[in-house]
């Protein structure tokens, strides 16, 4: 079984910074994409970063120069910096994995969630 633990959340003004971790842990083979979620209350799950195991990453719009996504391979971990956040980044941030099994089989793997609130 593969756990994510998410870290790093908190309260923050406007313009302030938060780093979000997530390390992996449990039996698996290899870890392919890893990427950040974020669900603000009442809407949808929607995508924030993916960055794959060669470090090529993408993002949406609304984060692009402000948010950076990165991981470490040996320590199985994905981070997200979140620089210059606003009041409409305030969501439940997931991290996501896509996990080789020791049986080759590739799943979805999902952390708990953290709260990130922006406001002053």
């Amino acid at each position: 079984q593969v756990q994510l633990v998410e870290s790093g959340g908190g309260l923050v003004q406007p313009g302030g910074s938060l780093r979000l971790s997530c390390a992996a842990s449990g039996s698996m083979f290899s870890i392919n994409g890893m990427g950040w979620y974020r669900q603000a209350l009442g809407k949808e799950r929607t995508l924030v970063a993916i960055i794959t195991p060669g470090g090529s990453t993408n993002y949406v719009d609304s984060v692009k120069g402000r948010f950076t996504i990165s991981r470490d391979n040996a320590k199985n971990t994905v981070y997200l910096q979140m620089n210059s956040l606003k009041p409409e980044d305030t969501a439940v941030y997931y991290c996501n994995a896509d996990v080789m099994t020791i049986s080759r089989r590739v799943l979805s793997y999902w952390g708990q969630g953290t709260q990130v609130t922006v406001s002053s």
